[in-house]
């Protein structure tokens, strides 16, 4: 049974951020990288045939994202076709729809 995506999105983030180097889902691992400049984490991973890359929060920005991550929040935000669908922090899930936001 597959997880929802809620749930894969909070497992992608607690193993980006704490557990390794890698993420698993469904039997695949994925990469955890640096980026070249700010050397934030980012896993790009595939889940029912869409490409996700979650991205973990600069906190050197003015976003109110990156005013949670300079309070010590552990803040991922997720993308698809580079747009923002949703980000987690501190474990918890907040989406991004065509309605607007909603948690």
């Amino acid at each position: 049974m597959t997880a929802s995506l809620e749930e894969t999105l909070i497992s992608v983030w607690r193993q980006a951020l704490f557990d390794s180097r890698t993420v698993t889902l469904e039997g695949e691992s994925y990469p955890v990288r640096r980026t070249s400049r700010s050397r934030l984490r980012e896993v790009d991973f595939e889940l029912e045939g869409q490409r996700f890359r979650g991205l973990e929060q600069n906190p050197k920005t003015s976003s109110r994202w990156a005013q949670l991550a300079r309070e010590g929040k552990k803040v991922m935000q997720f993308l698809i076709d580079r747009k923002y669908i949703a980000n987690v922090v501190d474990g918890k899930m907040r989406f991004y729809g065509r309605g607007g936001r909603r948690e």
